[in-house]
């Protein structure tokens, strides 16, 4: 039987995995097609690339329209991490822009064999380099500090671990047992390290081949966060990637020869648990865990229909609000997350009211028990009795490219290009078509200074308030815009400094209300809560409790759809182009003007007055 790479990565989470994709007839094959795991892996590169959104429920399978419209972004950084090796390393340099030079590696283990494709095979005279390129950022790794000294150095462009360099005094830095505290984060597969457990797999399988015949090192090429693009482009108008000012390369390296060897006797475990799993065809339920990837861009795909089919959609266990510390059990464990369902608490009322230690785990579940809302009448009205007019509600549309595409820009910036305002001149005066103004960009090329325009053009930064449902997101694209475009700092910073969240009336800001005068615990106490919330506050979930407008029937109902719409622009004929930003506009609009309906909704329960 074949085992890809991407199948073992699978499979090895939990004994059911590899007997459901059996029941789905994807049977294990003799041999499978480039095409085929070609496929398997442009899936998973788009899960990456939607892994710091929001992501609606069941739209990773969505994938052709995604992966037609994200897959170029990917395939250029290969080809700039390509690029790269060959600065870097010199010698041959192989890689995945043409199928027919993926370089292939296959080993046989107990009548099984196990296939990987390399993204980037260097050869030089002396040694092989593996490169696996991940479109991804180096922060997550050179985040693991101590006493702000990286457990990283850096040579050239390539990072090394500090305890395997000859001759580095590390303990001037840190102690032993902290760096060790610090790099043993690279070897839990479900976390920090799924990509350093992914290149694991790929050395035994890369080993098998080959033996001991070369040298052969192990890379992660991942994009570099501190790079700035300039905005100089090639001579067919693509950006080009040059060393920035400040010495950075648009991709840097990690070398992990030692972590992958230690990895060695794991990696061969879970091999020998797949091929029992293969004979066993065990579908018998399994416990919940990290290996679920539950909430996350590594969700199994089984996940839902599955193993978690006994979760409640509506109010589990799960949706207790921050719960990271869960609750104690009658003999003092404590029990939290997935824990929870492996023990059979699957609803909010499975946990008893005396095992609840906050007061709002009680509001909620007492709003669950009872059918009941709660509100924080006069916390919220005084808070909206300190808004000032008019009032800006604001909605950026952003698309976080995993390349710069625009000058000031860096990897995964979250580049605007749409907005959507709603002006409020005095306590419900606003108009949902008269009062809105959107901008979206005409073209795929760089349109942020007109959209600066626009956006200034109906605001007075010296009145009023800049309004949002998780503000802060607003405010630091306008920083970002202010520090690349200094022409219009001022104005976009004094519209910054006025921000208000939507989330401070209806969840709460204890900072907010301690100023206003009101005790500790109502300052902690959330201000407004309802069932159907389910332990969320986005719009989608409180949207329906204030008002009848849906974003159901909406060509474009979320902010991944229009992402997407907004990559497909120069994929589209004029035709399909115009109808799709028509509906992007629609959907931007509708952002703000859910908010506007969600304040009014907020201030008839607390006056119970009508608000135009």
């Amino acid at each position: 039987m074949t085992i890809t790479k991407t199948l073992f990565l699978n499979a090895t989470r939990c004994p059911k995995y590899i007997t459901l994709e059996e029941k789905k007839n994807q049977l294990l094959k003799d041999d499978i097609s480039y095409e085929e795991y070609k496929e398997q892996e442009q899936k998973n590169h788009l899960k990456e690339m939607f892994s710091n959104m929001e992501i609606e429920e069941n739209k990773l399978e969505e994938v052709n329209k995604k992966l037609e419209a994200m897959l170029p972004f990917y395939k250029q950084v290969e080809i700039e991490a390509a690029k790269q090796v060959l600065k870097e390393f010199g010698g041959k340099v192989l890689f995945a822009e043409d199928t027919k030079d993926q370089v292939k590696f296959s080993c046989t283990k107990n009548n099984n064999q196990y296939l990987c494709y390399v993204d980037i095979y260097n050869e030089t005279e002396e040694e092989i380099n593996i490169i696996e390129v991940k479109a991804t950022t180096a922060k997550k790794y050179l985040d693991l500090k101590e006493n702000n000294y990286s457990i990283w150095k850096k040579k050239k462009n390539v990072y090394y671990l500090k305890g395997e360099l000859k001759d580095y005094p590390l303990e001037k830095e840190m102690t032993k047992e902290k760096y060790e505290e610090k790099r043993n984060k690279l070897f839990n597969r479900f976390k920090l390290g799924e990509y350093i457990h992914d290149l694991a797999v790929q050395r035994m399988i890369i080993e098998g081949q080959l033996g001991k015949e070369k040298k052969v090192h192990y890379y992660l090429a991942v994009l570099n966060n501190y790079y700035i693009y300039d905005g100089e482009k090639e001579k067919d108008g693509t950006p080009l990637y040059k060393k920035d000012k400040r010495g950075n390369e648009i991709i840097t390296f990690f070398q992990l020869d030692e972590v992958t060897k230690e990895k060695e006797q794991e990696i061969k475990k879970e091999r020998e648990n797949l091929e029992k799993w293969i004979e066993e065809k065990d579908s018998s339920f399994k416990q919940l865990g990290d290996y679920c990837g539950y909430k996350t861009e590594k969700e199994c795909i089984y996940f839902k229909s599955e193993c978690a089919s006994c979760i409640p959609k509506k109010n589990s266990s799960l949706n207790y609000i921050q719960n990271r510390k869960g609750f104690k059990l009658p003999n003092k464990e404590t029990v939290k997350g997935l824990e929870l369902i492996n023990r059979g608490y699957l609803h909010m009322l499975d946990i008893k009211e005396e095992r609840l230690e906050t007061k709002n785990h009680k509001i909620q579940r007492n709003c669950v028990e009872n059918k009941e809302e709660f509100i924080q009448k006069e916390k919220i009205e005084k808070a909206i009795s300190t808004l000032e007019y008019p009032i800006y509600y604001l909605d950026f549309e952003t698309f976080p490219c995993p390349l710069p595409r625009f000058k000031g820009e860096w990897p995964y910036i979250q580049s605007p290009f749409e907005f959507s305002l709603h002006i409020e001149s005095a306590p419900g005066v606003c108009e949902k078509e008269k009062d809105n103004y959107v901008f979206l960009a005409s073209t795929s090329k760089d349109e942020r200074k007109k959209l600066i325009e626009e956006l200034l053009k109906h605001v007075n930064e010296e009145k009023g308030i800049l309004f949002a449902q998780n503000v802060s997101f607003e405010k630091a694209r306008l920083k970002e815009l202010a520090n690349i475009f200094e022409e219009y700092k001022e104005p976009l910073m004094k519209l910054y400094d006025k921000g208000f969240d939507l989330l401070w009336l209806i969840n709460n800001n204890k900072e907010l209300y301690k100023k206003l005068g009101f005790k500790k615990e109502e300052c902690e106490t959330i201000n407004y809560y309802h069932e159907n919330l389910c332990g969320s506050y986005s719009i989608k979930k409180t949207l329906p409790i204030f008002s009848q407008s849906s974003y159901q029937d909406l060509e474009v109902k979320n902010g991944t759809d229009a992402i997407v719409e907004y990559a497909r622009y120069d994929l589209m004929s004029e035709k399909e182009r115009k109808r799709k930003q028509e509906a992007l506009k629609t959907y931007c609009c509708q952002d703000t003007w859910a908010m506007v309906e969600i304040l009014n909704g907020l201030r008839k329960k607390v006056r119970k007055e009508i608000v135009n």
